[in-house]
């Protein structure tokens, strides 16, 4: 028989695991009772951001990330998967921003980070130059890199 007295296992840690083994859905479940347990720490939220941004829901995705950095403008995977969250949903100029205070942040280190910055300079140059009536189509495709974090890959 369970003893229900005992502590269970850290909603986060099963998240994060869940997460590596592409089970966002699950994931998202075990964040939100890590929440419920511990409340709406960076982590947590950042957690949330990242399970959101895997399932596809980028406006919910942004609105958790975001919170996470207004409670630590220093949390460097909540601004990277932030900038990858604005670059799919197009606000290239401000994904610039914020994977260059992520890379700031990291001081270069980390080269996710530095490959998302590359492209979002990349896109946002390319866009200033070419034409308005002109419409890009971009395929980007969303590849995990450690503990929920995530970078953004395009054919440029």
């Amino acid at each position: 028989m369970a003893d229900s007295r005992k502590d269970g296992v850290d909603g986060l840690l099963v998240g994060h695991r869940l997460m590596e083994a592409g089970e966002h859905e699950l994931a998202l479940k075990a964040y939100l009772r890590a929440a419920a347990e511990n409340g709406m720490s960076v982590d947590v939220l950042s957690a949330l951001g990242s399970a959101n941004l895997a399932l596809g829901r980028l406006g919910q995705s942004e609105q958790l990330l975001r919170r996470a950095i207004e409670l630590d403008p220093s949390f460097v995977p909540a601004q990277n998967n932030l900038g990858v969250v604005l670059m799919e949903r197009g606000k290239v100029p401000e994904a610039r921003v914020v994977f260059q205070h992520a890379f700031a942040l990291d001081s270069g280190k980390t080269d996710s980070i530095r490959e998302n910055l590359k492209r979002a300079i990349a896109m946002s140059e390319n866009s200033v130059y070419s034409e308005p009536e002109e419409k890009e189509v971009h395929n980007f495709s969303l590849v995990r890199r450690g503990q929920g974090e995530y970078v953004l890959l395009s054919a440029l």
